[in-house]
């Protein structure tokens, strides 16, 4: 029997094995009726907590744990032995398993330091099998000058789902840079289209015969190639006017593709570039503007977070994040129409994840009755 391979540290026999417990304060936090969570206290209770209600339902999990590379970060211990943190993940990652739905997914941000140990621990919580993609985010435009060695550019998004046979992304949308590739010189009444090639890169004696330009040219495909189908289907494709011979009708032919057949979004890459998710500025801007007495040290950008939550989740869906920080993955998810759960041990519970929300889906700070209102949900969050 083939032994599997296993990821060992110091310690891990000693995780945590957390009893079933409950929540608190059983109200929710939010508006009246609503089913956002935030809990303040250690996430790993939180997490346990959350077992009772919504093991199986939460249909994405994003986190941004302490990355343990010896930063000095005010929030958070970011300088753990690492066979500690080994296990501080593990603990809260078995759990998040059990809480996601069977077509969810987990999107976990981490660097250098420990992305390669993190990859293997996730092979044996979830399953190697169940790892979907490493993402390359872009999260810095200048480099660092005062760099040691090199200066990194890049964060790692990992990127597992609990049963990838049952998963799939959705589609980003389609630029207008895209779009602008169609268009319709013939006024052709089905609308704008692009022209791609009809020969193929092999040779099939049936698909290799002469065709004649309305222009009156003879035309056989390349040496080597030909046509991409025989003669009948070539005959269909001209009289549903498929066929593209260019403006004077002398070309070699191209088949027509229209806007409205293609696909409707397009299949998202593993490089995230700053200019289409934002950068470490740029969430540095956002929580100034909600929050500029008491800034978050490592916040990650809005639009970073809308990707995530556009490929992994539709409207309604639970969103849960177990190191919410400054609150950005709630905000996000309250944006666009997401339920989400929210957990943080630290103050910022208070100074930003409260109101980062609300705030934030306005797109202003609030009113003096808006204030009162956030103060009032203080004391409506959940604890553990």
């Amino acid at each position: 029997m083939k032994k599997k391979l296993e990821l060992t540290w110091l310690g891990k026999e000693n995780c945590h094995k957390v009893e079933a417990r409950a929540l608190e304060n059983p109200q929710l936090f939010g508006e009246k009726n609503s089913d956002n969570i935030l809990i303040h206290g250690d996430n790993l209770l939180g997490l346990k907590a959350l077992e009772q209600k919504f093991t199986g339902k939460i249909k994405c999990v994003y986190i941004d744990p302490p990355y343990n590379s010896g930063s000095a970060f005010v929030n958070y211990d970011d300088n753990m032995e690492h066979s500690l943190w080994l296990s501080l993940m593990a603990d809260r990652l078995k759990i998040i398993r059990t809480l996601l739905k069977n077509d969810g997914s987990l999107w976990i941000s981490i660097d250098d330091d420990e992305q390669a140990y993190l990859k293997v621990l996730c092979d044996e919580i979830f399953g190697r099998n169940n790892f979907v993609a490493n993402v390359i985010w872009e999260k810095k435009y200048s480099p660092q000058n005062d760099a040691t060695w090199l200066s990194d550019s890049h964060d790692f998004i990992l990127v597992y789902a609990k049963n990838k046979t049952a998963w799939r992304p959705n589609l980003l949308p389609r630029t207008d840079e895209m779009n602008a590739r169609y268009s319709n010189p013939d006024n052709d009444p089905r609308g704008p289209w692009m022209s791609v090639d009809f020969t193929a890169k092999r040779f099939t004696p049936s698909d290799y015969y002469s065709i004649t330009t309305p222009s009156g040219n003879v035309i056989y495909p390349a040496s080597g190639r030909s046509w991409v189908s025989g003669k009948k289907r070539f005959a269909e494709l001209l009289a549903d006017n498929r066929i593209w011979f260019g403006e004077d009708g002398d070309n070699v032919p191209r088949v027509k593709r229209f806007l409205s057949e293609v696909k409707q979004g397009v299949v998202s890459k593993t490089l995230w570039f700053r200019d289409e998710v934002g950068d470490n500025q740029e969430a540095k801007r956002e929580v100034k503007a909600f929050n500029s007495t008491n800034i978050f040290d490592t916040p990650k950008p809005e639009r970073l977070i809308a990707r995530i939550l556009h490929l992994a989740t539709n409207a309604g869906d639970f969103v849960l994040d177990s190191f919410l920080g400054s609150g950005t993955t709630a905000a996000v998810a309250h944006k666009m129409g997401r339920r989400w759960i929210g957990i943080e041990f630290e103050k910022t519970c208070y100074s930003h994840c409260i109101t980062a929300p609300y705030r934030r889906y306005h797109g202003q700070r609030p009113g003096r009755r808006q204030q009162n209102l956030q103060m009032d949900r203080r004391r409506r969050f959940q604890t553990v």
